[in-house]
């Protein structure tokens, strides 16, 4: 077993706390660590939104140089930024237990849902099932780490904006003034946590095996298996949910087109032995009654 194990962490007040946590359990496995701090493509460009970057990887991609260059051990992301397909020699150590996968409105005074409001998020999946709901409304965009937006918000004339439940809650930042969109699916693996780690390295592997959540693993792969099926990447909008209620994995999914004007949604489940595929049946079923002509017109750079 390694010394002390290498944890490779962006410097957002979020990242770091999911870090630390990654290093406190380890610790409590009798295993020493520490933090190394890596800059990531989505910390630096905070304008453009995200959706016109390539967004898939763009939080995840620094710290996979860092770990294949053995600059560090292991890489703590929100799992929900991370590639459904990882980067090659890299492989998942463990999913943590899953906090609240819930959206939530941050608001500024009274919100009439009838009046014309502005809301802000860079995230095209929130966009689109906002505009869905409410397509009198305006969406601009929103960049930067939770604190950075929460200012941007108290500064701007916007009515509001949208964020992970988990990320607010996780670092005490929930305001008051905010409101859970229980109507909203999350993004695929929403208020999980992912540890990786270099294939191969067998002490990393070793070492977070304690972390795992089997549960949490579950729901999130049939969550990611449904994405990768309908397009690959976390930049369209496209949600997911999966939970476990007495032992059956219920899963919910959509697709909408980026203007929010179609939708396509199921509901499937499975008993959690037989869950495995759950999320890719979905997906093919899905495409088959309409959502493969709102995934084409995604693809191809439309509406």
């Amino acid at each position: 077993m390694k010394k002390s194990i290498r944890i490779g962490t962006r410097e957002s007040q979020l990242a770091v706390w999911q870090a630390s946590l990654v290093q406190q359990l380890l610790k409590a496995a009798g295993i020493e660590s520490e933090l190394v701090y890596i800059k990531s493509e989505g910390d630096i460009d905070l304008q453009t939104p995200l959706y016109e970057i390539g967004v898939q990887g763009i939080f995840t991609r620094s710290l996979d140089m860092a770990l294949l260059g053995n600059k560090i051990d292991i890489a703590v992301h929100s799992m929900k930024d991370v590639p459904t397909q990882p980067a090659k020699g890299i492989v998942p150590a463990a999913v943590l237990k899953r906090a609240s996968y819930k959206d939530l409105l941050v608001f500024k005074g009274e919100v009439n849902e009838l009046s014309p409001l502005t809301i802000a998020t860079s995230s095209i999946r929130r966009k689109a099932q906002w505009l869905h709901r409410y397509p009198h409304h305006t969406i601009e965009n929103l960049r930067g780490n939770v604190n950075t937006r929460l200012r941007k918000l108290a500064e701007s004339h916007w009515n509001g904006a949208i964020f992970a439940a988990a990320g607010l809650e996780r670092i005490n930042l929930r305001p008051e003034n905010s409101v859970e969109l229980d109507w909203m699916l999350p993004a695929p693996a929403q208020g999980a946590i992912m540890v990786v780690a270099r294939e191969g390295d067998a002490s990393s592997l070793d070492a977070c095996r304690a972390l795992h959540d089997e549960p949490t693993a579950l729901c999130t792969q049939v969550e990611r298996d449904f994405l990768r099926t309908l397009l690959g990447g976390c930049s369209t909008p496209i949600s997911a949910l999966a939970v476990i209620e007495r032992n059956e994995v219920h899963f919910k999914g959509n697709i909408l087109s980026t203007d929010g004007k179609q939708k396509q949604e199921i509901e499937k489940k499975a008993v959690v032995s037989a869950a495995v595929g759950l999320g890719r049946a979905a997906a093919a079923e899905l495409l088959q009654k309409g959502g493969k002509e709102i995934a084409e017109g995604i693809r191809n750079g439309g509406n």
